[in-house]
């Protein structure tokens, strides 16, 4: 069956299901694990991180998949764990935890591509 009339102009915005006993706040960094489902970004290897969450959920007391999670790709600003120079333009940054990256890749997932440097934090684009 064709999709016909159903063009979908942006990927920007998309909707994640949820991993169990999750919780995700609005304004943070959304993963998502090898089983598909979404969870707060945190240190950890084998992540691919989608980018920040539209809206907070909980599926703390729901099975993987009961909510979704509205994620928004493109470039945000994050923290900057103190490790990120001007001289990083352009470098993938890792995740430090939900909301704060770090050039050091040991023991993390990539967060995306640091596109510049600024008093309150490190733009980073997560496409």
């Amino acid at each position: 069956m064709m999709r016909a009339g159903n063009e979908r102009l942006s990927g920007n915005n998309i909707v994640i299901p949820v991993a169990a006993g999750e919780s995700i706040t609005e304004g943070h960094l959304v993963a998502i694990s090898a089983a598909g489902y979404a969870s707060e970004a945190s240190k950890a290897e084998n992540l691919m991180i989608a980018g920040c969450a539209m809206k907070p959920v909980d599926n703390t007391g729901g099975e993987d998949g009961a909510v979704e999670v509205q994620v928004r790709r493109g470039a945000f600003v994050w923290n900057n764990d103190g490790s990120i120079k001007a001289t990083d333009v352009m470098k993938p940054c890792y995740v430090s935890d939900a909301q704060t990256v770090t050039i050091t890749s040991t023991g993390s997932s990539k967060a995306g591509v640091i596109l510049g440097i600024e008093g309150d934090g490190v733009i980073v684009e997560t496409l």
